[in-house]
């Protein structure tokens, strides 16, 4: 396996590193260094303050946070991922990015990162026997932004400009034939396995499936790096891809779908019983997963636009609820054969932190095989005219106030990201409010 001095030396174009951390918000945040930097990086680690994978969407330090002034702004440590270096196909000068996480000066990990959430999840699974095998769907627009209205981007191939929801249109995704080219040449170049992609309902929106891994982190790496990349790569040709969840208002939104199962310790499923109708452990990861959902809804929807999405009748999950082989359901069972039974969780819209994400999914599914409690039935029908389901929280505020104090949040996630997490959402709750619908869009277009 190469090693990251290797890839520098198999890379020798390569003349400046990014050395960046995923925040909050699933912002990279970091530094530009030669490099004769980053080689000490890998072996010294790099410093920056703790504060800063917490601040807010424009990148404002959170007013009244115990990590800015009250602890004098000290810093953290951050080390590389195992990921080593990544290219980053997007800019014009050969350029890699390193993935880093942070830690306290005595090595512990720092319980406000996202990264580290994930990895004490995965932990925890692995403490039991226990590995989730882990895939995620992200859908994205491709945009013109140039004017005062976002519209679809005229096709580099027919020079025209198709507003149309276009489902499943090979039409569409030849429209822009070159980005997709060059987008699979990056995921190669990245080791992001990208599977199939297919135009979606929205305006020039399109989805692309990661391949599953028999580890959450690197599916987390995968769909953080792919977003970066995507929306990267889409400005070089000439226009703007975005995961907002909902960026036009009459139109579907974009989600993070994520597949998962979990295997034994001899890498058997423990969601197969041999039939469509899965195992116990099944039913008792999902109702883990619906006992979560009301609760950890700002994870899922962490913007205040991210609420637009999650609306009836508009393929987005507005119940919680579950069934087999039902995409109007919040958590779905796809069918297929039993060795792949798996979970479908589908509340996520596509702006969210993948880690932040995954944690959520995969710490609800830990706590309900641990409590081995069994679902209500599965629904049949829409979720949308069943009026006995309860609801997922549909504005921004209440989610907020959904995660203050919940006790299942707190079995998942350390409490400094939580309340970390808590302060940054009511500081953008407040400045939010003061903006137009064009300035929020704006702000969220580009970030998420």
């Amino acid at each position: 396996m190469s090693t990251p001095e290797k890839w520098l030396r198999d890379h020798p174009q390569v003349r400046t590193i990014r050395a960046a951390a995923c925040d909050l918000n699933g912002v990279a945040r970091g530094k530009r260094m030669p490099i004769g930097s980053a080689l000490k990086t890998l072996t010294e680690g790099t410093k920056f303050p703790m504060s800063v994978l917490s601040l807010d969407i424009w990148g404002e330090d959170i007013e009244g946070s115990p990590l800015v002034f009250e602890s004098g702004d000290r810093d953290g440590l951050l080390f590389p991922t195992e990921r080593g270096f990544v290219p980053m196909p997007w800019l014009e000068a050969p350029t890699a990015l390193l993935p880093i996480w942070m830690f306290h000066e005595d090595g512990r990990p720092y319980d406000g990162d996202p990264r580290q959430a994930l990895a004490q999840i995965s932990q925890r699974f692995k403490d039991k026997g226990l590995t989730p095998v882990v895939a995620v769907e992200l859908e994205f627009f491709l945009i013109d932004d140039s004017g005062r209205h976002l519209q679809v981007p005229i096709s580099p191939r027919s020079g025209k400009r198709r507003q149309a929801a276009e489902i499943l249109s090979i039409r569409a995704l030849d429209a822009f034939d070159q980005f997709f080219t060059d987008l699979y040449d990056a995921c190669e170049a990245m080791d992001i396995p990208a599977d199939s992609a297919i135009s979606e309902a929205g305006w020039g929106q399109f989805e692309i499936n990661l391949m599953h891994q028999a580890d959450p982190l690197k599916a987390a790496d995968d769909a953080w790096l792919f977003k970066q990349m995507v929306k990267g790569l889409a400005r070089r040709h000439g226009f703007a891809a975005s995961f907002m969840a909902k960026p036009y208002e009459d139109y579907a939104g974009s989600g993070m779908h994520a597949h998962f199962s979990v295997l034994d310790r001899d890498g058997v499923n423990i969601f197969d019983d041999g039939t469509e109708r899965g195992t116990d452990t099944l039913r008792h990861a999902i109702q883990g997963c619906l006992s979560a959902m009301h609760d950890s809804a700002l994870i899922f929807a962490p913007h205040l636009t991210s609420y637009d999405r999650l609306v009836p009748d508009a393929h987005a999950p507005t119940e919680i609820c579950w069934a087999y082989e039902n995409r109007t359901a919040a958590i779905r069972v796809p069918s297929g054969p039993p060795k792949s039974r798996r979970i479908e969780h589908r509340v996520a819209g596509g702006d969210v932190n993948p880690y932040l994400a995954l944690t959520a999914m995969l710490g609800a599914a830990l706590i309900g095989i641990e409590d081995a409690r069994m679902p209500p039935a599965p629904i049949t029908g829409s979720a949308y005219d069943n009026d006995t389901l309860a609801s997922m929280p549909t504005d921004w505020a209440s989610a907020i106030d959904a995660m203050d104090g919940s006790e299942i949040m707190a079995r998942i996630f350390p409490q400094t990201l939580i309340d970390n997490y808590l302060m940054t959402k009511r500081q953008e709750l407040r400045d939010m409010d003061e903006l137009t619908r064009q300035e929020q869009v704006e702000i969220y277009l580009d970030t998420v």
